[in-house]
């Protein structure tokens, strides 16, 4: 028995209505990665405007982040830098 639903569809009219959302939808998703891209290139030049370039040079003493060798009970007010240590 046919219902509603299944009578009042107009199947080519729906097929054409299909293919337009999907050139649509392509074109979101181009706009969408052309918006993606103007993101990270805005955000890559706030942090490279924000990093500082160093260079040490042999016998420059430099201090090291103690985050892996960091003994486990050090708690909160262990020391966070190990060195100084002698760049060779």
């Amino acid at each position: 028995m046919p219902t509603l639903r299944t009578t009042e569809v107009d199947l080519v009219g729906n097929n054409e209505a299909l293919e337009i959302n999907l050139d649509l939808l392509e074109e979101r998703r181009d706009e969408a990665a052309i918006r993606e891209a103007k993101s990270k290139a805005k955000m890559e030049k706030h942090y490279n405007s924000k990093v500082r370039n160093t260079s040490f040079k042999p016998r420059d003493l430099v201090y090291r982040n103690n985050d892996g060798s960091r003994a486990k009970n050090t708690w909160k007010l262990g020391p966070k830098w190990e060195g100084p240590y002698e760049v060779t």
